[in-house]
């Protein structure tokens, strides 16, 4: 690699004389906060872990990792860190790390410029690394007063094509030495301007989370400078407007919040109105589209508006999703889809729930390689408003794959998605709930046919229709009798044509809740004592309970031995009294289908509900869905060309706003 070139702030050079903007400042986390200390700071001595042979490591870890050391007090503020003397920390970490290749792949930019202020001599050594997480030193050099305790460095972007990062450690000598200040800049050319921001928050009855975000908006002078406008629908009863401290998260903003009241319509009805009041504003190049029970960290949210002026296309940017619960774990690298099965998951070549404070960035190999993504999740998703005027606002689908099906569309019409690392929120883990099991399996299972329609590549679905069906078999084994009842409406609705999507957006919540509280397997008690007591009517075989199968065959034999028991009559004593109490991780369909009763724990934890076996339901349901999943793959043709042929009209602003007057959301003020 090329010596960078290093410009001395006191010296005269024709670069100074050009415009340089900053688009990455180094930050700590607020308060010195030990559990996310590690997505900022690595105060652990310098690993490394040999990739494999193809570039990737077996889990990403090194085999002699050390516990992440955090020490709060060093830091002293969101932009300063004190050092001890004889100490070192790496800025290889996410929020802190350049993603040279992210710049290189999706701007013109091609050189980065690293600046670092100190109050007292010491040595700053700056690394880059390659896709296979090769990590090279590019220079060290001692900082001192002959410097002014500064340096700034030029980088070059060319060689990071398919991926890799920038970074530095700092090394204090014989006393203390504060980072003053450190940022990454790049060049901008005289086509290139700050785009205004809209953040877009729907909200649903989390008025307080609501108000400390709009707080922790304000906080930032540097995003304040960028934000035209907050937008805020509030689709709840208990009002944000009523909220304690609202009225001061109002005056931080400068005039710049905007309450919209509106009915319930979900996710989509709530995003698609962001969406709809930034167009009609005309006044911003961006809305970024927020979860309301997220926490935030505002420099990623600027850091996503800086990446998109720069972009060479309109692009949409998206941030990642930390584990609210335990804030070092990251959901997912990227996100994907499989075509095939048309499912969306963790993009090819990374790995799930990657926990930063036992291995950092710098010693995760598979990390350096850049992911591209199909669509990024609406908990943190910029979109300029150019591509809305293009492709139109978000599908009328209340929740559910309406993230996913707008990277898509977008990636349809030639726009691309980019997960920005240094970009993201803490969110609520998916693990922490099943909603394929409640309520939300009719959205899940509508929704997912609907998206298909749309945009499979493969001849009636590929196989997905097969692994629907299948899911349906599964619930049936489990007793999950609501579940398969909503997906089976869900199935009824796509049938009938795109015409119900925005007619029934306010009106089916309320069907399908009023459907499911029919079924004892959704009616949730929170003492499990209010139930009769357990009693099992005969042991396990050779004192053995049912294990996972190992293979295809094995699982066939499972499921045909489930099968053969829901045929059985339902013992009388299994209808007084529940066999077994499972917990909610061991609730897996080959345990349930050789129970005729079971009390089933929640995932969340928060109550019990009474799995009971009914031999004619099932019979009805399995029927039912057999009928309807081959009119679907009989139709699909058709189908296919009636969603395809009224998917401007449906995801329209004209539909949109039209549907907004209709459910009496008629103001954007709070009133």
């Amino acid at each position: 690699m090329s010596t960078p070139a290093v410009v001395n702030d006191q010296m005269s050079s024709p670069d100074q004389e050009q415009t340089w903007r900053t688009v990455h400042r180094v930050v700590f986390p607020e308060g010195g906060d030990v559990d996310t200390m590690p997505l900022y700071a690595d105060f652990n001595s310098p690993r490394r872990v040999r990739p494999e042979p193809d570039g990737q490591s077996s889990k990403g870890t090194s085999a002699t990792a050390l516990p992440a050391e955090t020490h709060p007090d060093y830091v002293l503020n969101r932009r300063q860190l004190a050092l001890p003397p004889r100490e070192r920390v790496s800025m290889g970490t996410y929020f802190n790390a350049f993603p040279a290749s992210y710049w290189r792949a999706h701007t013109g930019i091609r050189t980065v410029r690293l600046s670092v202020t100190l109050d007292a001599d010491a040595t700053i050594a700056i690394y880059r690394s390659t896709a296979r997480g090769i990590v090279n030193r590019v220079s060290s050099q001692k900082v001192g007063a002959a410097e002014g305790h500064s340096l700034t460095v030029d980088l070059p972007l060319a060689n990071f094509g398919d991926g890799g990062w920038y970074w530095f450690d700092l090394s204090a000598h014989d006393d203390q030495v504060t980072l003053q200040d450190a940022h990454w800049s790049v060049q901008a050319p005289q086509h290139v301007g700050t785009g205004k921001l809209t953040i877009a928050v729907t909200t649903f009855n989390r008025p307080d989370y609501c108000v400390r975000n709009l707080k922790t908006i304000a906080s930032s002078a540097e995003l304040m400078d960028v934000i035209h406008r907050v937008i805020v629908t509030d689709q709840g009863t208990q009002k944000v407007a009523a909220e304690e401290g609202f009225a001061e998260a109002e005056a931080s903003l400068g005039g710049r919040l905007v309450v919209v009241n509106q009915p319930n319509l979900g996710g989509s009805g709530g995003f698609a109105r962001g969406m709809l009041e930034t167009i009609n504003d005309s006044e911003s190049s961006y809305v970024m589209l927020l979860d309301d029970d997220v926490e935030m960290e505002t420099e990623g949210i600027l850091r996503a508006a800086q990446f998109a002026d720069f972009t060479t296309e309109p692009t949409i940017v998206g941030g990642h999703m930390f584990n609210l619960f335990e804030r070092s774990v990251m959901h997912h690298f990227g996100e994907s889809v499989d075509w095939y099965r048309f499912r969306y998951g963790s993009s090819p070549n990374t790995e799930e729930a990657h926990d930063f404070a036992a291995s950092n960035l710098r010693d995760t190999p598979w990390m350096h390689r850049r992911i591209d993504v199909d669509y990024n999740g609406w908990w943190m998703c910029l979109i300029p408003s150019e591509i809305i005027n293009s492709i139109g606002l978000a599908l009328p689908v209340f929740i559910k794959w309406d993230d996913v099906e707008y990277g898509i569309r977008a990636q349809a019409n030639g726009y691309r998605t980019v997960t920005l690392p240094g970009a993201a929120v803490w969110h609520m883990p998916w693990t922490e709930k099943d909603d394929t099991i409640d309520w939300q399996a009719y959205y899940h299972q509508r929704n997912r046919w609907l998206a298909t329609l749309l945009y499979s590549p493969y001849k009636r679905g590929g196989r997905m229709p097969q692994e629907s069906l299948a899911v349906d078999v599964r619930h049936l084994l489990s007793m999950q009798y609501s579940s398969v009842e909503l997906r089976l409406q869900a199935l009824e609705d796509i049938l009938e044509g795109p015409d119900h999507l925005h007619r029934s957006l306010g009106s089916k919540l309320g069907e399908v809740r009023a459907t499911r509280a029919q079924f004892d397997d959704a009616r949730v008690a929170a003492d499990p004592a209010s139930f009769p007591a357990v009693k099992r009517s005969k042991p396990p075989r050779k004192g053995k309970g049912p294990t996972q199968a190992r293979s295809i065959p094995a699982a066939l034999v499972k499921v045909a031995s489930g099968v053969l028991h829901q045929v059985k009559p339902v013992p009388g004593e299994a209808r007084e009294h529940p066999e077994e109490h499972i917990a909610a991780m061991d609730a897996r369909w080959w345990r349930l289908s050789q129970l005729d009763s079971a009390l089933v724990t929640s995932s969340d934890g928060s109550g019990v509900s009474w799995h009971k076996r009914d031999t004619g339901k099932a019979r009805e349901l399995a029927l039912r869905s057999a009928s309807l999943h081959r009119r679907l793959l009989a139709q699909w043709d058709e189908l296919a060309e009636a969603y395809k042929a009224a998917l401007p009209q449906f995801t329209s602003p004209t539909v949109w706003a039209e549907t907004f007057y209709a459910a009496g959301a008629h103001g954007n003020k709070a009133e």
